[in-house]
């Protein structure tokens, strides 16, 4: 089955830490693969925002952001996402009018509503919050700093008001869903990691959406992990990185990106293993021919309007081997 060359096809990235490098280092590592996405036609690079998470370098995400955008030409650079309640609307706004001013045409604000980050973090970058009850009025409010600002206006965005930035809202469940189309924004569904609510999602974003000055017809991307080598066998043992760190994550004691073993079943148990499975259901693992299948029946299944890879691959030269060949795969 071949796959629609009309699918655009983007990056998502962590700025993974790995074993034995730096936070620096994975900086380094990110814009270069930021440069290989951008010669391969990716549309997009999106770095999306954790905290307390030694593996995971994004935490000051439009700070990366800029450092992406500034190292690249043409790429759109963005959150997927920036975690919304973590933050005042008008600084976002500010933050991503600024990106927008230096970096016009080429910035997107993905927006969250999860933490990003475990309980005692979230106590601490948010000193004076309650709960994500707010996230909807946030999201509006927000959109108001990119208005044209109006005489007498006692808030403004500077720089944001009246700049051009695609504002989408990310989900996992049914809430972002139903958000995005009351708003009339373009969806994004984290499938590469909870894919158990993804059709329900979709489904009840396309009926419930409603036409608005950003969108005219409802717009859906879903992220899925690809991970590509020349053979089946290097691919399933590249994925082992990523199989451990969601392991260790649900073990409580998530670290730098760990590189890949050559026996996983002796690493996890039977419940951990079927927890990986079913968290990263949505995954196309394998050799040129495997990958560019996959792609297609994930895509002529669900029919996203973009698709975002994801790859959590410990050696560098070999992430970007997988980005060529799944590039390879999407144009096929």
């Amino acid at each position: 089955m071949a796959n629609s060359p009309r699918t655009p096809y983007s990056v998502l990235d962590l700025a993974p830490v790995t074993e034995g490098s730096t936070p620096a280092e994975s900086f380094a590592r990110s814009l270069d693969l930021a440069r290989h996405a951008e010669a391969l036609g990716y549309a997009r690079y999106w770095l999306a925002e954790h905290h307390n998470m030694p593996g995971i370098a994004s935490a000051a995400t439009a700070v990366l952001i800029g450092h992406i955008a500034g190292g690249t030409s043409t790429i759109r650079v963005g959150s997927g996402g920036v975690m919304l309640p973590n933050h005042a609307p008008l600084q976002v706004a500010e933050q991503f009018g600024t990106l927008a001013s230096l970096y016009p045409g080429r910035i997107d604000l993905g927006l969250g509503r999860a933490p990003g980050t475990d309980q005692p973090t979230t106590k601490a970058l948010r000193r004076y919050y309650a709960g994500a009850d707010a996230f909807p009025s946030d999201v509006m409010e927000l959109l108001r700093y990119f208005e044209p600002a109006q005489p007498g206006q006692p808030v403004q965005a500077v720089p944001g008001a009246g700049l051009d930035v695609p504002v989408w809202i990310l989900g996992s469940s049914l809430f972002g869903a139903g958000l995005a189309a009351t708003l009339g924004l373009p969806y994004a569904f984290a499938s590469h990691f909870a894919p158990g609510a993804m059709s329900e999602a979709l489904a009840l974003y396309h009926r419930d959406f409603r036409p608005s000055k950003h969108l005219r017809q409802p717009h859906a991307m879903l992220v899925l992990n690809v991970v590509a080598a020349d053979t089946r066998a290097e691919a399933e043992r590249l994925f082992t990185t990523q199989q451990q760190s969601f392991v260790r994550l649900r073990r409580g004691t998530p670290g730098l990106i760990p590189p890949p073993i050559d026996d996983i079943e002796a690493f996890w148990s039977p419940a951990e293993k079927a927890m990986v499975a079913q968290s990263l259901a949505c995954s196309v693992i394998g050799d040129p021919g495997d990958v560019r299948e996959g792609i297609a029946e994930f895509v002529a299944r669900h029919r996203p309007d973009e698709l975002m890879l994801t790859a959590n691959i410990f050696d560098h030269d070999a992430r970007k081997h997988s980005f060529a060949l799944a590039a390879d795969a999407m144009r096929a």
